[in-house]
């Protein structure tokens, strides 16, 4: 493919003899005349990087918010979500790996044109109240991201990313007049874990979900997928659930979910119901006040409930809610305060 026929990425320099610095996410590849970043999806032709997905949408639905997942995001809500192929990550366990790892395992980048336009009109046409940047990581297409985004914002939409969390503060501030909400995986507390199982770095994620807390607008929850004999010792969990409670705030929706074999990590089993439950007690003795269990349809603590007086607030059963009581971002009992964007069920009609 010719270089005109390409989309120009964003954040990154000019590093000189037709090098290019690529300021997107954590890796900062310095990429060589002719060669891909490390997502393989961005590529320096002539001394330009490139973004080879740009457009190339591999998958489009319309989903709950809640399979983000979202608990605290427009309750009750669709999300018009789309992908496109790629990402920074190599995790063994990827539950999407057919699109997040094709092109790395294939040498290939497919998918179908569709336009910001498309896209947003899409998500109007469905009754969606928001556009997710989900199933792959959206950094590694977050040329298309910012042009939906801004459009999707004009149109009252919001937008949320589904992430790793491995995008410099320099993307961060790039996304945050447009990025309404994320849920970062936050997959472990070890970066023995991180450089084994997904050829990545721990400190990077603590900086991202940091930075977001403290410095920007962006409402955040996290996932911690609890592999077995890998990252569900109480140490980590606790680890864990101390440094969002204390560097994120009590007020983080912590999702602990519940690992299934699949991809190159099958070697494994599922992760027992009883590690899921012992995690929502550790996060609770932290002080997080809303720990969700996932993968795991049916548990009444799916629901919200008023951290304070223990009133339920928000019904739900798997991805349906039943009911929805926050009134003015409030409990109806005790009057409490709780955490979230447009949580109220009148904010939805």
């Amino acid at each position: 493919m010719k270089s005109e026929d390409l989309k120009q990425a964003v954040l990154w320099e000019s590093a000189g003899d037709n090098k290019v610095k690529c300021g997107l996410c954590n890796f900062r590849c310095l990429v060589n005349d002719g060669e891909f970043g490390h997502c393989r999806v961005r590529r320096n032709i002539g001394g330009i990087l490139y973004s080879l997905n740009y457009n190339k949408v591999c998958a489009a639905n319309v989903d709950p918010i809640e399979k983000k997942p979202l608990f605290h995001f427009q309750p009750g809500s669709s999300s018009f979500s789309v992908a496109c192929i790629g990402c920074n990550f190599r995790c063994e366990f990827c539950q999407n790996w057919q699109i997040s790892q094709v092109d790395i395992e294939e040498g290939f980048v497919e998918g179908t044109a569709v336009s910001s336009e498309q896209i947003v009109a899409g998500a109007l046409h469905s009754g969606s109240k928001s556009i997710a940047y989900t199933y792959t990581e959206p950094t590694v297409f977050m040329e298309l991201c910012a042009e939906t985004g801004r459009g999707a914002k004009e149109k009252g939409l919001a937008n949320v990313f589904v992430s790793n969390g491995y995008m410099t503060i320099e993307a961060i501030d790039f996304a945050k007049d447009w990025l309404d909400g994320i849920n970062v995986d936050l997959k472990s507390f070890s970066d023995e874990y991180y450089k084994n199982l997904c050829k990545a770095r721990l400190q990077p994620v603590l900086d991202t979900i940091k930075y977001i807390a403290k410095e920007t607008n962006i409402w955040l929850e996290i996932t911690t997928l609890i592999v077995p004999e890998q990252n569900d010792s109480e140490d980590e969990l606790k680890q864990i659930a101390d440094f969002i409670v204390n560097e994120a705030g009590a007020d983080v929706p912590w999702h602990i979910s519940r690992f299934v074999p699949q991809y190159k990590y099958t070697d494994s089993y599922p992760t027992p119901v009883e590690t899921i439950e012992r995690a929502e007690q550790i996060g609770k003795a932290a002080g997080l006040r809303y720990v969700y269990p996932g993968n795991i349809p049916g548990r009444k603590s799916e629901s919200t409930f008023c951290y304070k007086c223990g009133k339920l607030l928000i019904e739900r059963r798997g991805y349906h809610i039943g009911s929805n009581l926050i009134n003015n971002s409030r409990c109806p009992e005790c009057q409490t305060v709780i955490a979230g964007y447009h949580c109220d069920a009148n904010d939805l009609v």
